[in-house]
């Protein structure tokens, strides 16, 4: 397979400048990029390994964030760390609660940009939907994250750290000196959040390489799930280098209608990416892939679409998710009624495919798909700009 380059924009390629005087965050290093950090300050190429491992464990198995309680560390070296290094995380403006448990958090970031991650209480299990950029590119219809501008990718920091945040808000960290916890409150991490993940590659990948190393937040590349909208020459370099589970953002059965809903199609059309991700469960050795199916009143949810859609897909290991639509201010879609979603939802059944209905949740602190970030935005405009957006629709 002929190797492609990363998918870039303009808007990434520009370096940002560091501020003056910012010590290096250890948060994000790669395990190779840590060593070589503590390489550069003095720590024996013979010591580098051992200290790199000693430092992982205490930021990621831990969680500990002060150096001085990193205690199988020498008093002088734990001094030169806190002299040379910062362990830093975004900060947490705001924290939200639905009535039905989810958490929504508000996060700060370099440049005072701000970013949403939800987290999501289900029986069994917990799943923490984690941002990847400042915004989003993708200018999909239907979805109202997609109405804010890009601003930039996000750092490896940036994406660990929102798992990190939630793990610290559950309490879920291993505590030193006590029996290794066996209970996880986040099981699963999903990049459904602001942004496209395979437009911030490379960052992406590093951040799940941390989360799913066995020494530290160790998560199973069977319980990360990453979204895109069909970044097609991105695609197979997800399953060799991350192999993660994927998801896609289908929600249409002709190229007409995903044109209008998922403009990214006109790039790479229906057939480019069913053809890539014919090949994405082997390579990934993967079960299945997810198609994500956002259901749109008299737009793409009659039983023709129902039956194109097992057609589309006969032959890939699938499942499909049909999403309720999230309505938000403005929307220029609505909601398709629920029995209209159920007769969908049993003629992709019928055909042997699972088809589970998502349950909306968090939608009354506007954390469900589609709406981060939204609230936020919008209590900061004047009543007079909402109602402009709302009337150009």
């Amino acid at each position: 397979m002929t190797a492609t380059a990363p998918i870039t924009q303009d808007v990434m390629t520009i370096p940002r400048k560091a501020p003056e005087g910012l010590m290096p965050n250890l948060i994000g290093m790669t395990r190779e990029q840590l060593r070589a950090a503590l390489v550069a300050q003095g720590t024996p190429e013979k010591q580098a390994k051992m200290r790199e491992g000693q430092l992982w464990q205490w930021l990621y198995h831990w969680g500990v964030r002060d150096f001085a309680a990193m205690t199988n560390l020498a008093k002088e070296y734990r001094a030169m760390l806190a002299e040379k290094f910062v362990i830093r995380l975004p900060e947490i403006v705001t924290k939200q609660v639905s009535a039905d448990g989810t958490r929504k958090y508000l996060l700060r970031i370099d440049g005072g940009h701000e970013v949403e991650a939800v987290y999501i209480p289900e029986e069994g299990r917990g799943t923490l939907c984690i941002s990847s950029q400042v915004g989003c590119t993708l200018t999909c219809s239907f979805c109202h994250t997609g109405t804010q501008k890009l601003v930039r990718n996000l750092t490896v920091a940036e994406i660990v750290g929102q798992v990190m945040i939630a793990r610290d808000d559950l309490q879920e960290w291993n505590i030193p000196g006590e029996t290794k916890r066996e209970d996880r409150l986040i099981s699963n991490v999903v990049l459904m959040g602001m942004g496209e993940p395979l437009y911030n590659f490379d960052n992406v990948r590093d951040a799940m390489q941390i989360v799913m190393d066995n020494e530290g937040i160790s998560l199973s590349r069977r319980r990360i799930t990453l979204s895109t909208s069909g970044v097609v020459p991105e695609i197979a370099r997800t399953a060799d280098e991350i192999g993660c589970l994927l998801a896609i953002s289908f929600h249409a059965t002709t190229d007409a209608v995903r044109d209008q809903l998922v403009p990214i199609n006109k790039k790479w059309n229906i057939e480019a990416l069913l053809a890539v991700l014919r090949d994405y469960p082997r390579l990934s050795n993967s079960e299945r892939i997810t198609f994500e199916y956002v259901m749109l009143k008299g737009v793409n949810d009659s039983d023709d679409d129902a039956r194109r859609l097992v057609k589309l897909i006969k032959g890939i290991p699938a499942k499909i998710n049909l999403i309720p639509f999230n309505e938000w201010p403005g929307a220029p879609y609505q909601r398709s009624d629920w029995a209209r979603i159920e007769a969908f939802s049993d003629i992709i059944f019928k055909a042997g495919y699972a088809s589970p209905i998502r349950t909306p949740r968090g939608e009354d602190i506007m954390a469900a798909c589609g709406q981060l970030k939204s609230a936020t935005e919008r209590g900061r405009k004047s009543a007079k700009a909402i109602a402009a957006e709302t009337e150009r629709g």
